[in-house]
């Protein structure tokens, strides 16, 4: 079980089903919910940095169709901090997307652990325990 799970995701009842789905699967302590990329962007920055004592999450579930931050910017904006990153929490890109580019281009990007569809399924959980 992991300590603690980011989901950042602009819709709601995406962030309600996942949340609900990992608390059935036991798979993390806290989950953590985020409707905007720049709010956790700058929760996790913080943690990363030393400026809050908050724990890095060890998992993060992102949306990458969202408004103001997109998943894709939120990365771009990870990239200076990806050493303190790499190996303390893996980033998977959950989307409704069905675009071949956007999975190619997750897959090119190194702070991106896996790319998933939405809803989030409990083989894939088990998976990624």
């Amino acid at each position: 079980m992991y300590n603690k799970v980011y989901i950042v995701d602009d819709d709601e009842v995406s962030i309600f089903l996942t949340e609900a789905i990992l608390e059935a699967d036991q798979f993390a302590t806290e989950c953590k919910g985020f409707l905007d990329a720049k709010n956790a962007l700058q929760t996790l920055l913080e943690s990363a940095t030393g400026q809050s004592q908050d724990s890095l999450p060890e998992v993060i579930f992102l949306d990458l169709n969202m408004p103001f931050m997109s998943g894709w910017d939120f990365l771009e904006a990870l990239k200076p901090y990806e050493s303190t990153l790499k190996g303390h929490c893996r980033i998977y890109i959950l989307t409704s997307s069905v675009d071949e580019q956007e999975r190619k281009r997750a897959h090119g990007t190194s702070l991106v652990a896996g790319f998933l569809q939405k809803p989030l399924e409990d083989e894939w959980l088990i998976q990624l325990k």
